[in-house]
């Protein structure tokens, strides 16, 4: 079933190049696109991306006390601080298209507490892509997983907070990924909650995709760039996204930086998406992707907890 799920994210991914919603875009040149944050300007397929206008203060190592959230109304429905075992995630094994890695279970470890993806120049033969019987050789290995957990904003539960503290991996080639999904993409939506390219650790983009058909998104204008004042990789920093209804809102080190509230973020409501955590090497999200120039290294995520409420 993950297998699936992941195998139709990959290919409509690929397949939506025309509204360019998986690689990295080129900003925008004439500030039209720059003059809002709201994560609904539609640039009709362009090769534009909004940025925000504003650069957000982080706090090195910054600290999210649960409370903060459940003194207010929240429910705490998903909670793993690395401490045990990987029981509440499904790894990943297998290439992925346009990528130069084989994600290996083995590169998903816990250490010391904290979850680490590792990204390693290794030669390997696995799947040619996840869930093909087809086999290939490759040169670098990361990690890829999925939570066996399904969580969605929804009548039963109107808002969704999902918090993540991590400290991103830095490297030429590498991006880190945390986002959520849902089967048949994007019939059932994707959140993007940062994406973060290991050779620009100061700034992160989010997006979010739906469409009606299978492997094709409709979201035009989703994705924004936020610049940040400090370089990501170099400290933990906590990540938290709220989506509800009518908007998806983006906290960074407790404070908001980013509210989506286009009218595609509507159809997200009450559908289920599990979590992710990825470590991707080049693919779209590099654009003149130059694989002689690859720095491995490593995503660290001390937790992710997800609260609802009503």
């Amino acid at each position: 079933m993950k297998t699936s799920i992941l195998s139709a994210l990959i290919l409509g991914c690929l397949l939506s190049l025309s509204l360019n919603s998986c690689k990295k875009l080129q900003y925008a040149t004439d500030g039209s696109s720059n003059s809002t944050n709201n994560g609904n300007n539609n640039n009709n397929g362009n090769n534009t991306a909004a940025v925000n206008p504003v650069t957000a203060t982080t706090v090195c190592n910054y600290t999210f006390n649960d409370t903060t959230l459940t003194n207010h109304a929240w429910t705490k429905v998903f909670d793993d601080s690395f401490t045990g075992d990987l029981s509440k995630w499904y790894a990943y094994t297998g290439g992925v298209t346009n990528e130069v890695m084989c994600n290996e279970p083995a590169n998903a470890v816990i250490v010391n507490g904290e979850l680490q993806l590792v990204a390693k120049n290794e030669n390997v033969t696995g799947p040619s892509t996840i869930g093909s019987s087809t086999q290939q050789n490759f040169s670098y290995t990361s990690a890829s997983i999925v939570s066996n957990q399904q969580f969605s904003a929804s009548t039963a539960t109107p808002k969704v907070m999902i918090v993540a503290r991590v400290q991103v991996a830095s490297g030429y080639g590498l991006t880190s990924v945390f986002d959520s999904y849902g089967q048949n993409w994007p019939t059932n939506g994707q959140i993007n909650f940062f994406q973060v390219e290991g050779n620009d650790t100061k700034e992160y983009a989010t997006n979010y995709y739906y469409g009606t058909q299978p492997s094709v998104n409709t979201v035009a204008g989703g994705q924004q760039y936020n610049p940040v004042d400090a370089d990501l990789s170099g400290c933990y920093h906590v990540y938290m996204t709220e989506w509800s209804q009518t908007t998806i809102k983006y906290y960074l080190d407790g404070k908001l930086v980013e509210t989506k509230s286009g009218a595609d973020v509507a159809q997200l409501f009450n559908k289920q998406e599990t979590i992710s955590l990825s470590l991707p090497i080049g693919g779209l999200y590099y654009s003149n992707f130059v694989p002689a120039n690859i720095q491995v290294g490593t995503m660290h995520v001390s937790y992710v907890k997800v609260f609802t409420s009503n």
